[in-house]
């Protein structure tokens, strides 16, 4: 690689690994706010409206910041990777059209009613808008994993021009939506976020529940979000080894990939290891045949490995490609550990006086963030060379006439500028949970309130 395309790839892996952190938190979020609301409307409990006066400012304040640095790639597209552009402007476009009018419009309109239609409109309005920006949310993951999955199994197309000057043009557009890994990645991507937004509830609550604030509000949002935690901890494991079902069909390479997996033959499956690229050894603990078990129910059927591909054809980063597969593997079933031990102690009403369990939950919000980065580094990383899989090469699909030190200069700048965001987003989300829900003068509540067991 030169230098151009090194720092065009570390640029948007960048700027989109840091846009990663808010609309997962978003959809999550957003489908606990539903369950909250709904809550109040069918029981009555102004403490489930409070809950989501509550949530609301803080699911305004990871939207805002999530759209204003999504606006940056759309640009790099345009600045370090016009051959990519062109090549897959047709595709990108529809999808991107159908985003904006199907999901962002939605999203963005009912949002105003969400933040500020508080006692301006029913309280079934208010209920309809929260579904709504929810499902506005979702719409926005659907279509854009709908365009970065053609990327990964390219179907719907076909090629007009050569060279510099071809480009995939849209021939059947349902195809191209529903290409073969679209449903599986789709399920995979939305499930992380409903787990990075119901942590983020949960370790909120649980540092409420530690400093003895807002008890009965924060043991309330702690179930909300600990049964949406649990389910989709468990929904994780299935969509997961649906997506591995179609790396293994569509994306051979990969898969040798993730499990260091050299020649062809029945392979192991690692739980945790260091792959050894120039010696083409793996070491660490492994099931024997475990993977060959997991994609044929045979421990004894071979798999095509890394070196039956050609050289050119391989990705390059091996043992990173293995590591961040691993990585995420293991911070999910961590994950299904975590929520069903706390499933088990809620129910024998133990949960909220284990303190060390709280601690942890406080903690664990950072793993569904470093979980689905990791996944998307494995998912990306991991088919190279190829920017469009099979079609076109990430080496080939760059910005002629952009040198290293303007995307170096403009790394720089990005770099500081996101910084100053995160600096920003963290202190306003500090100071929103400093501040905590608003609680009514007739609520019995007090900030030295009784555990509600």
């Amino acid at each position: 690689m030169d230098h151009v395309e090194i720092l065009s790839r570390i640029q948007f892996a960048f700027t989109i690994a840091f846009h990663y952190i808010y609309p997962p938190l978003s959809i999550g979020l957003g489908v606990c706010l539903v369950f909250m609301e709904g809550l109040y409307l069918k029981t009555k409990d102004k403490v489930y409206e409070e809950l989501t006066r509550f949530w609301v400012r803080i699911f305004a304040l990871i939207f805002g910041i999530g759209v204003a640095t999504g606006i940056v790639m759309e640009f790099e597209f345009g600045t370090n990777w016009a051959v990519y552009s062109r090549y897959v402007g047709d595709i990108f476009g529809s999808a991107l059209a159908a985003e904006g009018i199907f999901a962002f419009a939605l999203e963005s309109a009912f949002l105003g009613i969400l933040i500020f239609g508080w006692n301006r409109v029913s309280p079934r309005v208010h209920f309809l808008s929260t579904v709504l920006v929810a499902l506005g949310s979702m719409f926005s993951a659907l279509w854009i994993v709908v365009a970065n999955s053609w990327q990964q199994t390219p179907t719907g197309y076909r090629i007009e021009g050569e060279g510099l000057k071809a480009r995939a043009v849209v021939t059947d557009f349902w195809e191209m939506v529903f290409n073969p890994s679209s449903i599986e990645r789709y399920s995979h991507v939305l499930i992380g976020a409903f787990l990075a937004g119901s942590f983020l509830v949960l370790s909120v609550s649980a540092w409420y529940i530690l400093k003895r604030k807002y008890l009965i509000h924060s043991q309330k949002a702690f179930k909300i979000a600990l049964w949406v935690a649990a389910v989709s901890s468990l929904g994780q494991l299935f969509t997961g080894h649906k997506s591995a079902e179609v790396i293994t069909k569509y994306q051979p390479a990969k898969l040798a990939a993730i499990e260091g997996h050299f020649e062809t033959a029945p392979a192991d499956m690692y739980l945790l290891g260091w792959v050894d690229a120039k010696n083409q050894t793996v070491t660490g603990l492994k099931i024997p045949g475990g993977l060959s078990f997991l994609v044929h129910q045979d421990f004894k059927k071979p798999i095509p490995g890394l070196n039956s591909f050609k050289p050119e054809n391989r990705p390059g980063a091996i043992n990173f490609v293995f590591q961040t597969y691993h990585l995420m593997v293991a911070i999910g079933m961590t994950l299904i550990g975590l929520c069903w031990l706390a499933i088990f102690l809620l129910y024998r009403k133990k949960l909220f006086q284990n303190r060390w369990l709280m601690g942890v939950f406080v903690g664990s919000v950072l793993l569904p963030q470093i979980a689905n980065q990791v996944g998307w580094y494995t998912a990306e990383v991991g088919r190279q060379p190829w920017v469009v899989y099979g079609l076109l090469r990430t080496s080939d699909a760059l910005s002629q006439a952009v040198k290293a030190e303007h995307v170096l200069i403009s790394l720089i700048l990005f770099t500081l500028v996101y910084v100053i965001l995160f600096v920003l987003f963290i202190y306003l989300l500090n100071k929103k949970i400093q501040h905590g829900p608003d609680i009514g003068p007739e609520d019995p509540e007090t900030p030295s309130s009784r555990f509600e067991l």
